[in-house]
């Protein structure tokens, strides 16, 4: 039994839609972000908040759970610099609970949701898992507090773990049932998709001088699946004692334009964009995109979906249903 913190919010759910088929399920969230509605029905689910460690002991209590799969963190860039209080507490502290609680009770395999923020803004163009971490803002560095904190418990406690850091998470679920619904929307795809549905008045692009083949930044974006089955390779790995740690990319070692993207959303809809060109964001990198070759390697994983086939699974998505609640 595998039991995932933050199954109700977007990867999280996709995560456990492709785990259920393998594996019972229970889920824990808050919802303070997540939904309801995203969560698979063959799972256990329980509403409760990762830092209560009455809740988690019933947990680990009452289940048989032989691995924690954790998509439970705040991760508005932004927000972290206004409130980061918030960052340390609900992804550094209530961390520590749930690793602290697992392995009071025995349980000692861990997958752990990071982020290309770890990398603040490197010096090369192409990430590697060497690529020095250097985080700019409070999300990022609670994740790399989290990535020490996890080697640290490898070497004292013997706990198994992997740690996945993603770049830009995309699209939607192939059968249109599950997909993006944040509040409020920061990512480009369904930005844009929004504004092609008449949700929004325009979208601004920040900044068109940049040193890239059109001037617009370049972004690495991986479809929502991918990243959940590469949580679902590790997770196995780690259960067929095959592996003890590591740290992966996930990334389509390619990278796409903000007018390519822009693009694209324009040939799979058929629609044209009311586009607005802003001034450059302070912070935003030219290119950022992730090699991959280290999971591929290791565990044979890559990724399946192209840049069509997310924007055409967002589109499905978000044309489909009503998904601001």
């Amino acid at each position: 039994m595998i039991l995932v913190v933050g199954g109700a919010g977007y990867i999280g759910s996709h995560l456990v839609k492709e785990l259920v088929d393998q594996k019972e399920v229970i889920v824990l969230d808050n919802l303070s972000t997540g939904h309801e509605n995203l969560i698979d029905k063959r799972v256990h689910f329980v509403k409760g908040d990762l830092g209560k460690r009455e809740t988690l002991d019933q947990l680990f209590s009452e289940y048989p759970i032989e691995a924690v799969m954790h998509f439970a963190a705040n991760s508005l860039v932004g927000e972290s610099v206004q409130d980061p209080y918030k960052y340390y507490h609900n992804n550094v502290s209530n961390t520590l609970t749930l690793l602290d609680t697992m392995l009071k009770h025995g349980v000692k395999n861990f997958i752990f949701s990071s982020t290309a923020a770890t990398y603040g803004i490197p010096e090369t163009e192409l990430i590697t898992e060497e690529t020095v971490t250097n985080p700019i803002n409070p999300y990022g560095r609670s994740k790399l507090m989290i990535e020490q904190i996890l080697e640290d418990f490898h070497q004292a406690y013997g706990l198994n773990y992997v740690v996945l850091r993603y770049f830009n998470a995309a699209g939607a679920h192939v059968s249109g049932e599950i997909g993006e619904n944040h509040e409020p929307e920061t990512h480009l795809i369904p930005i844009v998709l929004e504004q092609l549905l008449g949700k929004r008045e325009s979208i601004s692009v920040f900044g068109t001088d940049y040193d890239t083949h059109d001037g617009t930044c370049i972004r690495d974006y991986i479809h929502v699946t991918d990243l959940a089955n590469a949580h679902i390779l590790s997770m196995n790995a780690i259960l067929e004692e095959k592996l003890q740690k590591a740290t992966y990319n996930l990334g389509n070692g390619k990278g796409y334009s903000v007018k390519e993207i822009i693009d694209t959303c324009e040939n799979v809809t058929g629609k044209k964009a009311k586009v607005i060109h802003a001034d450059r964001r302070s912070g935003d990198p030219a290119q950022l995109v992730a090699s991959s070759n280290k999971i591929y390697e290791e565990l044979g994983w890559k990724t399946q979906y192209s840049l069509e086939q997310i924007v055409a699974s967002a589109w499905k998505w978000h044309s489909k249903v009503e998904v601001k609640s």
